[in-house]
């Protein structure tokens, strides 16, 4: 389509090169309603997606990410769209009429397909099967590949989400269930999500699980598992509430309603957070506590990843430096090794690694490397000890609760803590453990 000087286009990206493609600009999406109608055994979806947005320019065409699915229909405010171009992971919408700037719009989607995981340079992320079930592995750029949506974490939204699947399976999602009803042998559950999420952060769970409900306090906590898995969950989960309620001292109050912890029949590579739940698989769960590193790094994303959310990818330190760091704390509250003892332990691996990252900016292919994890971690204990115990964790839950369901950079973070705490030493740690590549001393 020619682009000519009257028209209003909204950029195809979000501009992040680490995820180059991903993202749409001119508006953002303010909440998703999806109904989806899934069949496990065929892995057969039809689905609707309705998203209420805002224009942030005048707008005569935007566009959504959308991967391997068809799209049957578009309308912009209940009125066809003029025109519809589905492109790679794009479907670029031309509206009936110029939107104005500042305006409201709702976009209705209907779609179809058998959804799978896309590649990317992480492998392969999204909507995955299991052997008798689904999983979503939505980080970075998976959600594509079950909803249209502007795919990029600088754009959080709130959320209900439906899916009617076959009777005999369970369907956790995000936030709380609001309702739950079955005919002719289908069953459908509703869920709402009233805090901004990051599109990456939604996630739909099936399979056949057991649920068994802990502690309500501090928050609800639910567990849902194979049943031939119950005592070995019963274990490895029965710390949970004091898990939560430790990282609640530290880091300020829980930010949601609830925390579910979805066990598949399956193994997997690694758990897999989403808001206000993680997922882990079959061998995670031992029955000896032997994922208790894990299960803390995955709780603590609840505060950093999910609602203190990075706007975009090369920060990813602030959520995976914070959750690797609360490992290493619950390690001494558990009475193992101090967090000093392992931030020296460490410190000594890393310097065995190559020192050619640069933690704050690692690039694309590097934004999971496990120097960002512990660097990110060993910046925030020479913070630590530099401060002193009352002043850092101050700071950390003042930090959490200013910044609480929104984004974060590197330079917020430098700001906020040098202002809370009136050091002038928070920019020299964070250049020296986050911006050099070079291996500092602690």
């Amino acid at each position: 389509m020619p682009h000519t000087s009257s028209a209003h286009y909204g950029a195809a990206t979000a501009g992040d090169p680490y995820i180059p493609t991903s993202g749409n600009g001119g508006y953002l999406a303010e909440h998703y309603d999806l109904a989806l109608d899934y069949r496990v055994a065929t892995n057969r979806l039809s689905a609707t997606a309705i998203i209420t947005a805002r224009a942030l320019t005048a707008l005569d065409r935007f566009s959504l990410d959308c991967a391997g699915l068809s799209i049957d229909k578009v309308t912009v405010n209940g009125v066809p769209a003029r025109k519809v171009s589905h492109v790679a992971r794009k479907v670029f919408i031309t509206v009936p009429g110029t939107i104005e700037a500042g305006a409201r719009f709702e976009i209705l989607v209907r779609y179809r397909g058998a959804p799978h995981p896309v590649r990317s340079a992480w492998g392969e992320v999204g909507w995955e099967e299991l052997d008798d079930g689904v999983l979503v592995s939505g980080q970075p750029c998976g959600a594509q590949t079950w909803f249209p949506c502007n795919d990029h974490p600088s754009n959080k939204a709130t959320y209900r989400i439906g899916v009617s699947c076959e009777s005999g399976y369970t369907v956790i999602s995000n936030g709380t269930l609001v309702s739950q009803s079955a005919r002719s042998g289908r069953t459908s559950w509703t869920y709402d999500v009233h805090e901004p999420m990051a599109t990456y952060l939604a996630t739909v769970s099936i399979g056949r699980y057991r649920r068994r409900d802990l502690a309500a306090s501090p928050v609800a906590q639910s567990l849902f598992f194979p049943a031939d898995m119950s005592p070995a969950v019963a274990t490895d989960f029965g710390r949970l509430g004091e898990m939560i309620t430790f990282f609640g001292e530290k880091f300020g109050p829980y930010p949601f309603s609830a925390y579910s912890v979805v066990v598949t029949d399956d193994e997997l590579e690694i758990p897999l957070e989403a808001h206000g739940l993680a997922v882990f698989g079959r061998n995670h769960a031992d029955g000896v506590h032997g994922s208790d590193r894990l299960i803390a790094h995955e709780l603590a994303h609840q505060w950093y990843g999910n609602s203190l959310t990075v706007s975009r990818w090369q920060d990813i330190w602030l959520q995976e430096g914070f959750a690797c760091y609360a490992e290493w704390l619950w390690e001494e509250q558990r009475g193992g090794l101090t967090a000093d003892q392992s931030a020296h332990a460490f410190r000594n691996e890393l310097n065995k690694l190559p020192k050619d990252l640069v933690v704050g900016d690692p690039g694309p292919h590097s934004m999971f490397d496990d120097r960002v994890y512990k660097r990110g971690a060993l910046a925030l204990h020479a913070i630590r000890r530099s401060l002193g115990d009352e002043a850092f964790f101050s700071a950390l839950r003042a930090y959490t609760l200013a910044f609480r369901h929104g984004h974060v950079t590197t330079d917020a973070f430098v700001a906020f803590f040098a202002e809370h705490t009136g050091s002038r030493a928070i920019g020299k740690f964070i250049d020296r453990w986050i911006m050099q590549s070079a291996l500092p001393s602690l």
